[in-house]
């Protein structure tokens, strides 16, 4: 059996990186993909943990030799999606979690219209805003790009399969804790387990007399 791939995303400032980080902690049934970016390394990350970061020509080579599912130009910056890290593993049946800007999301659905599209949304754009500004990783230009591009991947919410709205930390945690969890008991994804226990009777003819 295949693994699932699940792919979180929303503005920049919702959140989702640390609601995904708290459910990642919790299970041992997902895995996420590690992006590769052309931006500059923030304090605190990681190489190979929380991104792969590389050159401009390092990154476009990649994209001649299609190595990507996905990539995007994002608030000045290229992010992409491994397609051998996500396909090796899907084919191994692990589970896979992509942390992606909707530009992003919306390419996945392309090429990946099976896996399950999970947007996370601020409790308003007034809430946003003042996230961005408190954090004070962005100066007044770049924080205005974030804010407009803001804008339009709200506009996009409802291309997406579920939503959580980051209004309390702990809760959007076990939302989207619970939301992997379905998933998971999906019938097509329980087949083997049905089928060890007696219990895939599929083959079985209803019979109205």
């Amino acid at each position: 059996m295949t693994g699932s791939l699940f792919v979180v995303s929303g503005p920049s400032g919702t959140g989702k990186t640390t609601i995904l980080r708290r459910v990642l902690a919790s299970r041992k049934d997902l895995v996420f993909s590690v992006s590769y970016t052309t931006r500059v390394k923030r304090p605190g990350e990681e190489e190979g943990k929380d991104y792969f970061f590389v050159s401009e020509e390092q990154f476009e080579a990649r994209i001649r030799n299609g190595e990507f599912i996905e990539w995007a130009r994002v608030h000045d910056n290229l992010y992409g999606t491994s397609r051998e890290y996500v396909d090796s593993r899907l084919d191994d049946g692990i589970n896979v979690v992509l942390d992606i800007d909707v530009q992003g999301a919306l390419n996945v659905q392309k090429e990946r219209p099976r896996a399950v599209y999970i947007f996370i949304a601020p409790p308003s754009y007034e809430e946003l805003k003042n996230r961005l500004e408190t954090r004070g990783t962005e100066n007044t230009e770049q924080l205005k790009i974030r804010l407009r591009n803001a804008r339009w991947e709200l506009s996009k919410i409802y291309m997406f399969q579920y939503v959580v709205v980051n209004c309390c930390l702990d809760r959007s945690v076990e939302q989207l804790d619970a939301i992997v969890t379905s998933e998971q008991l999906r019938v097509e994804k329980m087949k083997d387990i049905l089928h060890r226990a007696g219990l895939d009777f599929s083959e079985v003819r209803h019979d109205d007399n």
